[in-house]
């Protein structure tokens, strides 16, 4: 195999990659920050991958790059602790994503012994059921042990991006054209900085 098409696979796979994020980044969701305590120290990290499976028994479910540092961390601990972010803590965010060094420490609450983010819109609190290698991630199955939740608007990551959210009186809708016109200033710039998704997987 000549080096000129070892180039060319590279390439076409790297922009196949693309193309996934760039996709999957149209699927608006919700931004949670993963705990867990090993050797005496607190780990945490920045999640968008994370869904709710089952209501009996109550099952919830994270995904995890083999290569963070959180992966070893929930395979040896067998419990984490998710926290999903208020509007107003998108530091938070990029503090656990490690792509700030402006928060030099978090505000943590403690219960049965696991870190929680405080002032998060929901804490949830989990035993490691289940755990499934899935390509390059794996899925950490969490038996809920425990759960708390209070009033207010999320966070929310889209297409790279952190946004709050704004309700609206009901019966009022957005043209589409407005909606249109909105993700083409997106494009153009925002004073927010663009994330790839993989940061948040």
């Amino acid at each position: 195999m000549s080096l000129e098409t070892t180039t060319e696979s590279d390439q076409e796979e790297r922009q196949r990659a693309r193309e996934f994020r760039d996709c999957m980044g149209r699927f608006a969701t919700g931004v949670t920050v993963v705990t867990t305590t090993w050797g005496g120290d607190v780990h945490g990290m920045t999640a968008n991958a994370f869904v709710s499976i089952s209501i009996d028994p109550r099952l919830v479910l994270v995904s995890v790059s083999k290569r963070a540092r959180m992966h070893d961390m929930l395979l040896a601990s067998r419990r984490y602790a998710l926290s999903v972010l208020a509007e107003d803590q998108e530091g938070v965010a990029r503090h656990f994503a490690g792509r700030t060094k402006k928060i030099t420490s978090v505000d943590f609450e403690w219960k049965d012994d696991l870190p929680l983010v405080k002032h998060a819109l929901a804490h949830v609190r989990c035993t490691v059921d289940a755990h499934h290698e899935a390509g390059d991630h794996t899925l950490f199955l969490g038996r809920v042990d425990d759960l708390d939740f209070r009033d207010g608007y999320p966070l929310v990551f889209f297409r790279g991006r952190f946004y709050g959210v704004t309700s609206r009186p009901e019966g009022i809708s957005i043209p589409a054209l407005t909606a249109r016109e909105q993700l083409e200033a997106l494009d153009e710039g925002t004073e927010r900085e663009s994330f790839p998704l993989e940061y948040y997987w």
